[in-house]
């Protein structure tokens, strides 16, 4: 029986390196870490609250990574604060580009661990998926990522980054809140966001604030295979909009396609999410639900999570992901009739279950396709890549 609170220690294989040149980042701390960061390296206390608030301003609403383009800080400080502190960026191993405009990024860390994030326009709005660890521990059958070894959580720090990159790409300094590409956030890329809560909290709190990158709680989206126990605090304490991996109505589908089902059930997990903060008819629990041939995708099957979420007077909307199929994947997609029935029993229920477009199938982009190139080439190859990158520019 989970404990009420506790929650068991994700494996990790090691700590994150720190940076080989000693500095500090400071990406992903907060203003008042910051603020503690320059008093420890010899500012006094009221001169280090002001360069905080500067720096605060400087990288999170103007996206610098030079401390030389900072003209309200005194040239003179300049050299002083590039010698301490660094403002980090992952380096980029690859980046590719849909057909359809998905853009797919392998980045590095400073410690030589690659993930992934992935950014899907659309004509109202532009997602970043977001990762929170390197590889997974949860192992979903159907979910190339869950084939991954767990490597370790990434850190405050290297979430924030993600989202600083995809605003370099996308040209978005100064920040502003009107007229952005990058407006929805959702916490779906590599690993389970609630085994590294107090990393994805913090970096949320400050993609969050409102002033540096003010993304508001309501465009932001993080995905939970189930975690029960950290459910509610994760909507006390980050309170953005909750999706649940369901994917399955039966126990014993559930258990064979996601394996975390055997420790939290069904119903204890839907009872998780009527208790979930702030869930509401306004804000409902997205549940997301890949469709499996002959697996998780019939008649019966709809009528069960109807009857499910009725039951547990959830304010639901259904996702409905075509499988998207990966080398060595143990199931099929379910037709497109069987979606579309599937689909319209669910409506007819009183819930929404739109399809869900399948997007950046061609570089491995989709829902469940994530799985970084370093588990799909060598690492000579990935090198060879980095080296080539480097010489380009010069």
């Amino acid at each position: 029986m989970p404990i009420p609170g506790h929650i068991d220690p994700v494996p990790v294989a090691r700590a994150l390196t720190p940076r080989a040149d000693g500095r500090t980042d400071l990406l992903g701390l907060s203003r008042d870490q910051i603020r503690a960061a320059l008093a420890d390296a010899g500012l006094e206390p009221k001169q280090a609250k002001l360069r905080a608030k500067q720096l605060w301003h400087w990288i999170y609403n103007r996206g610098a990574t030079d401390f030389a383009v900072m003209t309200d800080i005194a040239k003179t400080m300049h050299p002083w604060l590039a010698e301490r502190f660094a403002i980090g960026r992952p380096e980029v191993i690859e980046a590719q580009v849909s057909t359809d405009g998905t853009r797919k990024w392998l980045l590095r860390s400073g410690d030589g661990q690659d993930y992934e994030m992935v950014f899907i326009p659309d004509a109202d709005r532009g997602t970043l998926c977001v990762s929170s660890q390197v590889g997974c521990t949860l192992n979903c059958r159907f979910c190339h990522t869950g084939t991954m070894r767990l490597v370790r959580n990434l850190t405050a720090g290297e979430i924030v980054s993600q989202v600083m990159l995809a605003r370099d790409a996308l040209g978005e300094w100064p920040s502003q809140p009107e007229g952005r590409m990058l407006t929805n956030i959702v916490m779906m890329g590599m690993g389970e966001p609630l085994y590294n809560f107090d990393n994805v909290r913090d970096a949320l709190d400050i993609v969050m604030d409102g002033d540096g990158l003010a993304l508001s709680k309501r465009r932001i989206t993080l995905s939970t295979a189930g975690v029960i126990p950290m459910m509610e605090r994760a909507g006390r304490e980050i309170g953005v909009n909750l999706a649940v991996s369901l994917h399955a109505v039966t126990k014993d589908v559930r258990d064979e396609i996601v394996p975390l089902n055997r420790k939290y059930g069904i119903e204890e997990l839907l009872a998780a999410c009527a208790a979930y903060p702030g869930a509401n008819n306004a804000r409902r629990i997205t549940f997301e639900y890949v469709m499996l041939k002959d697996r998780n995708d019939s008649d019966a099957d709809a009528h069960e999570l109807v009857r499910l979420l009725k039951h547990y007077k959830l304010p639901a909307k259904v996702n409905l992901i075509p499988f998207n199929p990966w080398p060595g994947a143990p199931y099929e997609c379910s037709t497109p009739d069987r979606v579309r029935s599937f689909s319209n029993i669910v409506f007819e229920g009183g819930i929404s279950a739109p399809v869900r477009t399948p997007r950046g199938r061609d570089i491995e982009a989709a829902c469940g396709q994530l799985k970084t190139a370093a588990e799909k080439k060598s690492r000579a190859e990935l090198d060879r890549i980095a080296e080539a990158k480097q010489a380009a520019l010069g």
